[in-house]
């Protein structure tokens, strides 16, 4: 029998699975798909957290020029962070931790229900599959497979959504060098939209004159419509003249940032957002899983 089984194939589920791998926990997987299917999101963290950890080899660009836009009184001058920020390689990220586990098992599937004797529990899958392992860990995200939350008895769930674009433009739509956090700077919207809930620009220069530009709403109940933002985008590019020339992805994200945390006299244990663990005043999430991955590994592997 293994030690553990975890549920997905995400940057959770292979982060944890190599804290575990680390000290020598037998570990069987189950996903949908395979482990090395391409991750379709953009990952960003502050560089000083992976230098702490010694991954600053995982980064795809690193920028110095960190600044964001908030408010009337400041809209003008930006906040400089005078931190590094940085976006992952995805697949050097990946591949980083798919190489740990070369040990690992894996199934294909979806986790249907789970139910748990003295001695391990054991996952259904949709198509009839049944995986036992001592422990059973959820990193499926906020929307989880098998992690039962509380139901909550009062604040509704605020969601980030964000709409984003990488490709070209007829002109640098953020300064040339420059990673822009936030910018809340908002003359391109009419008094009506003024007068609705607030969206700012994420953007870098990812070099060769490629972008990436993206318009979020930090938290809202309910969740800001995805034509909303792309609306918005494109006011906010037209009022500098900028148009878009190339397309090289869209990006769509959405996720909530207060959901309650899981219940926790349940057996199978949560991580990542499963686990609630996103940051509730930014979304950020994937430094949080690296820094604790190591501990709670070490918790598991020695219980």
């Amino acid at each position: 029998m293994f030690d553990v089984l975890i549920i997905g194939a995400g940057p959770a589920a292979l982060i944890m699975a190599s804290a575990l791998a680390h000290h020598g926990v037998s570990l069987q997987g189950l996903a949908p798909n395979a482990p090395d299917t391409a991750w379709p999101n953009t990952y960003g963290v502050w560089c000083d957290e992976l230098e702490a950890l010694g991954l600053s080899d995982l980064l795809g660009y690193r920028w110095q020029n960190t600044v964001s836009y908030f408010g009337r009184a400041a809209a003008t001058q930006p906040t400089r962070h005078h931190r590094d920020y940085g976006l992952f390689d995805k697949h050097k990220l990946q591949q980083h931790f798919l190489d740990q586990l070369q040990a690992m098992t894996w199934h294909q599937g979806k986790a249907a229900s789970v139910t748990h004797t003295d001695d391990y529990s054991c996952v259904t899958t949709t198509d009839g599959q049944e995986l036992k392992a001592k422990l059973v860990i959820d990193t499926t995200g906020h929307n989880a497979a098998l992690v039962q939350r509380p139901t909550p008895k009062s604040s509704p769930v605020a969601y980030q959504v964000a709409y984003g674009l990488v490709g070209k433009f007829s002109k640098p739509p953020v300064a040339p060098g420059q990673f822009l956090l936030m910018d809340y700077r908002a003359e391109h919207l009419s008094p009506e939209q003024l007068a609705g809930p607030p969206t700012f620009l994420y953007a870098m220069d990812l070099g060769d004159d490629v972008y990436f530009v993206e318009e979020t709403s930090l938290a809202l109940v309910p969740a800001m419509e995805y034509d909303t933002l792309k609306q918005r985008l494109q006011q906010r590019l037209g009022m500098d003249g900028v148009t878009v020339s190339e397309i090289h992805h869209t990006e769509y994200c959405l996720f909530p940032m207060n959901q309650p945390l899981p219940d926790l006299s349940q057996r199978v244990l949560g991580f990542g957002g499963a686990a609630s663990m996103v940051h509730p005043a930014t979304g950020y999430m994937v430094g949080a899983m690296l820094r604790r991955a190591p501990e709670v590994g070490a918790a598991i592997a020695t219980a």
